[in-house]
């Protein structure tokens, strides 16, 4: 790892940690480096401008300070086109607009060297994907999961049939390469999977949700795994 992405993922890990800290040991462990290097970094890192705290003594180590302001970020050419292709390659996925608007915020402020590295690079990954579901529909149902909202959908089944319902959204789910809406059917009174590309038609209504949990929805396969970002 050369020592801008190294400067990079330790800022990244320091933050994670939040107040908790990190010691030195235990980030020389995690890039493969000495203590010496890493407290080195440390003062790189802080000499840029980043709000490095330092705690001595047992417990203590380094971490960012809370709510302070953070240098720019910086990736790498190969970070911002793996950024790009991720989002291309998912425009199905939950909020797949909002995340296409955060990478273009992220590639508007790269250096100009970094920028031009980055667009020949993307010039050299195609992505063909299946035709999304309906915009209006990705909307509506982006809503009512973050407003926690019923939603009412006109729904076909997998052997044709038409229904419409109103259904308490509990969570998204990816398997097989398809996206589902999971909720609480006030159609059925149960948890149903709801196969986005099936639902013609949807609507946020003013209905605020029930007290439905993702445990309703039962044991994920031990391969799931959620996108929460996991600090370590």
């Amino acid at each position: 790892m050369k020592r801008a992405e190294r400067l990079h993922a330790l800022s990244e890990m320091l933050r994670r940690n939040g107040s908790r800290g990190c010691t030195a040991e235990k980030l020389a462990a995690e890039f493969g480096v000495s203590v010496r290097t890493v407290k080195r970094d440390l003062t790189a890192l802080e000499n840029s401008g980043a709000p490095i705290w330092s705690r001595p003594g047992p417990g203590g180590g380094y971490g960012l300070a809370a709510r302070a302001s953070l240098p720019p970020v910086s990736l790498t050419p190969a970070q911002a086109v793996a950024l790009l292709a991720a989002v291309s390659a998912a425009s199905d996925a939950p909020y797949a607009d909002l995340a296409s608007a955060g990478v273009q915020k992220i590639l508007d402020v790269l250096d100009p060297r970094t920028r031009t590295k980055a667009d020949e690079l993307a010039s050299r990954v195609w992505v063909d994907t299946p035709s999304p579901s309906v915009r209006a529909v990705r909307s509506a149902l982006d809503e009512a999961m973050a407003e926690q909202r019923v939603v009412r959908i006109r729904y076909v089944s997998r052997d044709g049939s038409t229904t419409t319902r109103d259904v308490e959204p509990v969570m998204f789910a990816s398997t097989n390469g398809r996206w589902y809406l999971i909720g609480w059917c006030r159609l059925r009174s149960d948890i149903r999977w709801f196969l986005v590309t099936g639902i013609e038609h949807a609507s946020v209504t003013k209905i605020p949700c029930g007290n439905h949990s993702i445990q309703e929805v039962g044991i994920p396969p031990a391969t799931a795994r959620s996108v929460q970002s996991r600090g370590e």
